[in-house]
């Protein structure tokens, strides 16, 4: 599975080797006058939810994170297409299908410079089913197999060596079915080694569930919880 780059003037758009992709795709309004926009997540930002019910996908922007949002809301500096973050999150999820790793599936991306600077937009398909932890744990109660395959699955990435910049509570999914799935891997990489990285996503992820803890109301998390998952994390790499 190859990466298709096509550009035209300032603008690049990505997608998979033999697919066309439309700059349509990439606005909220084009969604809404096929009367296909299936819903939207608010976070930090807006997420979209598009397409058809039976292939949904997810359209995010990229946005700017921590103090610099306050000044600079959605700019990037362009220092070639290749060092964009779609570009290399569109490249990284194409490898952890490659991998066979439960992470989100490309569909195409767009990089629009203006003068120094750039905008982006990655399209995805939807985990089909997929609620967040928070959501989940708000709700109730894992179970203790749950909590195991959830280590299990985080395990399974750092075996390939992929590091998660951002593995948190809400970057991690259960579908339907119970698999685990692991969410934006922006920022992500394919690491030479593991390494003390491995631990550093895990304690991340620990303060993730603490900071929901103290800050919902009903949140179903305790070290017993935790205690499961890092067996579930440990049995896997054995």
């Amino acid at each position: 599975m190859a990466l298709h780059l096509q550009q035209s003037g300032n603008q690049w758009l990505l997608s998979h080797q033999g697919e066309s992709v439309e700059r349509s795709w990439f606005l909220p309004e084009y969604w809404q006058q096929q009367q296909q926009i299936l819903g939207q997540s608010h976070g930090r930002n807006v997420t979209w939810f598009v397409g058809l019910a039976e292939q949904p996908m997810v359209l995010r922007h990229y946005y700017r994170g921590g103090l610099i949002a306050k000044l600079i809301n959605d700019c990037y500096w362009f220092s070639g297409i290749k060092n964009t973050r779609a570009y290399r999150e569109f490249e990284l999820l194409i490898a952890l299908e490659q991998l066979g790793l439960p992470a989100c599936r490309a569909v195409a991306a767009q990089v629009t410079k203006a003068g120094l600077v750039y905008r982006a937009d990655l399209l995805m398909k939807m985990v089909e089913g997929g609620q967040d932890l928070v959501a989940l744990l708000t709700k109730a109660p894992l179970s203790e197999q749950q909590w195991s395959g959830i280590g299990a699955t985080i395990a399974d990435f750092h075996r390939a060596r992929v590091y998660h910049a951002d593995l948190n509570a809400h970057n991690i999914l259960i579908d339907q079915g119970s698999q685990t799935w692991l969410i934006d891997f922006d920022r992500g990489e394919i690491k030479p080694q593991q390494g003390p990285w491995c631990q550093q996503n895990l304690d991340r992820l620990l303060r993730s569930f603490e900071k929901e803890r103290n800050k919902l109301e009903t949140f179903y998390f305790d070290s017993r919880n935790w205690q499961s998952l890092v067996s579930g994390y440990q049995a896997q790499l054995k």
